[in-house]
């Protein structure tokens, strides 16, 4: 039995607020697990942890998405970082 390698959070951070910390991807999922949509929060032990293949995902929705998206920067993080 194969195991899935869920262990990636997606981080965002706006580029010019130094000193604020960052915010972490809530995933919206459909009741079939149909992924819908992001919502970023502050809670790290809230955000969804996902594969690296969701979490590419997330960032590609987020860029097309959200039209300020130039102004944020948006990596995939382990979850013990």
């Amino acid at each position: 039995m194969e195991t899935t390698d869920q262990r990636y959070l997606v981080q965002q951070k706006k580029r010019t607020e130094e000193g604020k910390p960052p915010v972490f991807a809530k995933v919206m999922r459909s009741k079939e697990g149909k992924f819908e949509g992001v919502s970023f929060i502050k809670n790290k032990e809230k955000a969804t942890v996902m594969t690296v293949a969701e979490a590419q995902e997330v960032i590609d929705w987020a860029a097309k998405k959200k039209g300020n998206a130039h102004e944020y920067d948006t990596k995939i993080i382990c979850v013990g970082q």
